[in-house]
């Protein structure tokens, strides 16, 4: 009994050793050929953290009082309103920035400040084709003039703001805030001056800051409160939202200087009369021009004014333009958009199908 006892204790004990070294050979193995299996355990210490945004309220204050509330008159009765701000003061004028079409029609044009003051103002300048107009008052009556900053150097996300006048006075100096969704923008428009309706192309910042009604003219600021666009357009349906437009500061400055030294915006003339194509193409008088061409988009030519650069240059009546300067165009508001970013004596080149040919055009621009 004991010796049997003794070979259980033997096999039990080799059992444990063979056991033993099976049990390290497969950790061995694991080690070497699964290096990635075996993790590292990491010991974090978890924190409740808040965090607070103190908003732009800095940045809106030193902007706020010199945004103003736009109010035009037609003979003595009230017609629109909108918003503009202070961008430039001297020692006895300041000079306030606003949308044309908001001042367009008025005989009478007041600005109102944050202090409740009315102040009837004179009006500079203005320009359909940018949409921008200069009022001025004197200085004395200005609370604060804004800062300039600069559109370009904006990035998509950066946080910008508006202040405005939305609907009518009961919620003037409403402030917005968005980001900036896009940059260079090309949004078609209709501009008008005050008789005639023309449709145009103009380069914008796009924003999801909320623009309505009466916002017209005011400021687009980044969070340094500086003013980087002036708000001109919102795109409304069912199918969008947040989708609002500024003109950049840049471009907006570049005609108030012009306006403010009593001089006209000069813009080249081409000189033609036109019909987009997917207008003209339903009309039997060039329905076969545009078939026999074999083009979707573009602009027929359907008259030629006399003196005019169009005239001085090789462009006949029924050719149908399809790019300006290398660029494609899908109606006449892209054809004024490239025209315009001409000056007077440049050479703008025009690619045309006339009949089954393409031609490339040279057109020397003038002034009307």
């Amino acid at each position: 009994m004991t010796e049997k006892k003794s070979n259980n204790v033997l096999k039990t004990g080799i059992i444990l050793i063979i056991t033993f070294f099976l049990g390290a050979g497969a950790m061995f193995a694991i080690f070497y050929f699964f290096p990635a299996v075996i993790g590292t355990t990491e010991t974090r210490l978890e924190k409740d953290v808040t965090v607070t945004d103190t908003g732009i309220a800095d940045a809106v204050e030193k902007l706020y009082d010199a945004v103003v509330v736009v109010n035009t008159y037609v003979n003595g009765e009230a017609y629109a309103s909108g918003t503009g701000f202070v961008f430039k003061t001297t020692k006895d004028e300041a000079y306030i920035l606003t949308n044309n079409h908001v001042i367009n029609n008025a005989t009478e044009v007041y600005v109102k400040f944050t202090d409740g003051d009315s102040i009837k103002t004179e009006i500079v300048g203005s320009d359909v084709y940018s949409d921008i107009a200069v009022l001025s008052v004197d200085s004395k009556n200005v609370i604060a003039t804004a800062e300039i900053g600069k559109s370009a150097d904006s990035r998509l996300g950066d946080t910008v703001f508006a202040i405005g006048a939305p609907l009518d006075s009961a919620y003037s100096w409403s402030v917005t805030r968005g980001i900036v969704s896009g940059k260079d923008r090309l949004v078609e428009v209709e501009l008008s001056d005050g008789r005639n309706s023309t449709p145009m192309v103009v380069n914008t910042l796009q924003t999801d800051t909320a623009i309505n009604n009466g916002n017209s003219g005011g400021p687009l600021a980044n969070s340094n409160g500086e003013v980087i666009g002036i708000t001109s357009i919102k795109l409304a349906s069912e199918a969008i939202e947040g989708m609002g437009f500024a003109i950049p500061i840049e471009n907006a400055l570049e005609i108030a200087d012009i306006l403010m030294n009593g001089d006209e915006v000069e813009r080249p003339y081409l000189g033609i009369y036109m019909l987009d194509v997917s207008d003209a193409y339903m009309t039997r008088e060039y329905f076969n021009i545009i078939r026999e061409a074999e083009v979707t988009k573009g602009v027929v030519v359907t008259d030629i004014e006399k003196q005019s650069s169009a005239a001085l240059s090789d462009l006949k009546a029924n050719d149908i333009i399809t790019e300006v300067d290398g660029e494609e165009i899908s109606s006449a508001a892209y054809l004024r958009y490239y025209l315009y970013k001409h000056k007077v004596d440049d050479v703008m080149q025009l690619t045309v199908k006339r009949g089954t040919r393409t031609l490339t055009i040279q057109v020397r621009l003038i002034a009307k």
